[in-house]
């Protein structure tokens, strides 16, 4: 029997909120944990939450994600401009979690591996799973790589980047939207997604129970 497919929404620099978030998921070698992107950036510990996951790759089957902030750090290294564009979207916070006065060359060869490897697209026979909504291609777009809509592809897309100020998951049955604003003082998301599980915690840690369980109605 396989185990269970867990998804993450944006973390953005949140590293205590993440292991807390680890701790109550307690992913298990038999698990698929689908991280999905804007892991740096904007929150206090960017180096932290890279540091963490690249050892979750040892305990569970991780599929990280890339977003759009992880593509921005790799173009920063290519010339002034795209450095510049990063830091004023957050950037400067990430290279704080290296150090004072810290720059690119400050970050280590085995946090630019994880972010080179980073997928695009992770799609299993039920789910599809990428960054942004925006990640997805209508049937008549010309084939470019993305995959095709939810709606269309009769599978459930599950995505983030998007914050939902509420700190509720967005349901609309097939999309699943779960950046819950963690960096914006709402929560980091972990979604189940053959049962719905949901765990979530915040900027310090704290976790709580899911909207259905505090006897909120979810939408959908």
């Amino acid at each position: 029997m396989g185990g269970r497919t867990i998804a993450i929404g944006d973390i953005h620099g949140c590293a205590a909120a993440l292991a807390a978030l680890v701790e109550a998921v307690r992913p298990g070698p038999d698990d698929t944990l689908v991280t999905l992107g804007d892991y740096i950036d904007r929150g206090p510990d960017s180096r932290g939450v890279l540091d963490q996951l690249i050892a979750l790759g040892g305990r569970c089957r991780l599929v990280p994600l890339l977003g759009n902030h992880e593509e921005m750090l790799l173009d920063a290294r290519s010339d002034a401009w795209s450095r510049e564009f990063w830091l004023a979207c957050g950037g400067r916070a990430t290279l704080a979690s290296y150090g004072p006065d810290a720059g690119l060359d400050a970050v280590p060869a085995a946090h630019w591996a994880f972010l080179e490897g980073c997928q695009k697209v992770h799609e299993t026979s039920t789910h599809i799973f990428v960054h942004a909504k925006e990640g997805f291609r209508l049937p008549q777009d010309a084939e470019d790589g993305r995959p095709l809509w939810p709606r269309f592809s009769g599978k459930v897309g599950v995505v983030g980047h998007t914050a939902q100020r509420s700190g509720e998951i967005l349901d609309e049955g097939f999309l699943k939207q779960i950046d819950t604003s963690c960096y914006g003082g709402g929560w980091l998301t972990a979604l189940e997604v053959t049962t719905g599980q949901v765990w979530q915690a915040d900027q310090k840690g704290r976790v709580r129970r899911a909207a259905r369980d505090r006897g909120i109605p979810e939408k959908g």
